[in-house]
């Protein structure tokens, strides 16, 4: 009998038009590879989204991006229905979604992070740090809200151009190279080096066509290479991750500093996850197939 599987797509985060792009691959793939495929864009109604998931689907894979999809609370409504679903579980998305605590999680196991303080928007003006630093929110994804202050900067994010909450991640920039690595199950699949005009990964340079280069396998010493795989699999296990995350990675030529865990990478044709999975000889339709023969609820 033919597999179901209902792709939660959209959503209401400000990274909604990546998430609708990365679930309608993802439904074309699962569904080239055989499987009875819904696809749901959630909206901001619990009641609506019960009703579509009705009779229940064999599992969800989770294709949304950013608040509310990626930090535990569709993985908890999900758990209380009892439907298996794609990527990791409640506690480990809450987790990496919360990036200072992320970052102490990190830091425990003797990973590297950039220095890093929480503060209010209006202490930004204050010399919180010496720059460059990078300003942030402290729970979003995909570079959404990111901004580089430079030396003789005075940035202080307005009101109206900032929806992320009064209080902002203050990270120091770490110069260098830009490094992601994808870990399947527990399999590292490969290092990328990105490189873009835009002056650092930021949202366009993440989806936009021709918006960065990716050089995969990344050229750095073998060595570098090893420990750049070794902690993305220290941080997807240390977090409790499960089926796929991406570590986004900073290289400043002696050290790796660990920037953040994504527990939902895109599934865009501009992701880094599919080309990586393409470069170890695994193929979209397999990926995605894979992430739902994975699927699971919290234990």
């Amino acid at each position: 009998m033919m597999r179901h599987v209902a792709v939660l797509m959209g959503g209401w985060s400000a990274e909604r038009e990546v998430s609708l792009v990365s679930g309608a691959a993802v439904s074309n793939g699962l569904t080239e590879a055989g499987y009875r495929v819904t696809s749901i864009d959630v909206q901001r109604d619990v009641g609506a989204l019960l009703t579509r998931l009705y009779p229940k689907p064999d599992a969800v894979f989770n294709a949304l991006h950013g608040r509310y999809g990626e930090d535990g609370c569709v993985q908890g409504l999900l758990n209380i229905l009892d439907i298996p679903y794609t990527h990791s579980g409640v506690l480990a998305s809450a987790l990496a979604m919360d990036k200072p605590v992320a970052k102490s999680i990190f830091e425990a196991v003797g990973i590297k992070v950039a220095e890093h303080k929480i503060v209010s928007r209006e202490e930004l003006v204050a010399g919180v740090m010496e720059p460059p630093f990078v300003v942030k929110p402290y729970n979003e994804g995909s570079s959404v809200g990111v901004h580089i202050v430079m030396e003789g900067d005075n940035y202080q994010p307005a009101e109206e151009e900032w929806s992320f909450g009064r209080s902002v991640m203050v990270e120091k920039f770490v110069p260098g190279r830009e490094l992601t690595v994808s870990v399947m199950g527990e399999r590292p699949l490969a290092v990328t080096e990105i490189t873009t005009g835009h002056g650092f990964y930021d949202y366009d340079a993440k989806y936009a066509d021709g918006g960065s280069e990716h050089q995969i396998p990344a050229e750095i010493p073998k060595d570098v290479y090893e420990e750049a795989m070794r902690i993305s699999v220290l941080a997807h296990k240390c977090l409790g991750c499960r089926g796929v995350s991406r570590a986004d990675i900073r290289y400043d030529g002696s050290d790796l500093y660990l920037l953040e865990i994504n527990t939902q990478p895109g599934m865009t044709p501009t992701s880094l996850v599919p080309e990586q999975a393409a470069h170890a000889n695994i193929s979209f339709n397999e990926l995605v197939s894979w992430l739902v023969e994975n699927a699971a609820t919290d234990d």
